[in-house]
């Protein structure tokens, strides 16, 4: 008897290159402020932005969520293994491999409390212009952020808002 190998190739964390999370609310439908995160590689894995859009999509996958698909709703309970944690004007969000944090300004703080969530837009699009410590424009990160090819190629998901009881 034969068989033939599999090339299921494991997933690597440093193959994920540099993690950005980025914080900014906007104008929801409603009148009110919505809290976004936005998440995504700049693509600097040592095999380049295809190796890490790869491993972008294979953690969401790792992780219930879908590159592509529609908005899960994790508010309702969709029972999802991503977490968003809110605490010291900062957000965290967890996954079972992964950690991320960014510092969140005023504004992004008061949507975030005032609704109760956060809508994450992770994307397996590279964004190496959008490096941390470095000002992003608004300009360049509307474009970035609301572009079809990002928008497309990302996981959304409304993840509540933990916080210190």
């Amino acid at each position: 008897m034969t068989s033939t190998p599999t090339e299921a190739r494991s997933f690597r964390m440093t193959d994920l290159g540099t993690l950005v999370l980025l914080p900014w609310s906007g104008a929801a439908a409603d009148g009110g402020d919505l809290p976004y995160l936005l998440a995504y590689s700049l693509g600097d894995a040592d095999g380049g932005p295809q190796t890490t859009s790869a491993a972008v999509e294979g953690l969401l996958a790792g992780n219930g969520l879908r590159v592509g698909g529609g908005l899960v709703d994790a508010t309702a309970g969709a029972g999802i293994a991503v977490s968003l944690f809110v605490e010291a004007g900062q957000a965290f969000v967890t996954m079972p491999q992964l950690g991320a944090r960014c510092a969140a300004p005023p504004e992004w703080l008061a949507a975030v409390a005032e609704r109760g969530y956060a809508y994450l837009v992770f994307t397996t699009r590279p964004w190496p212009e959008g490096r941390p410590g470095r000002p992003i424009e608004p300009a360049a990160l509307a474009a970035f952020a609301g572009a079809e090819q990002t928008l497309r190629a990302a996981a959304h998901v409304l993840l509540p808002a933990l916080t210190p009881r």
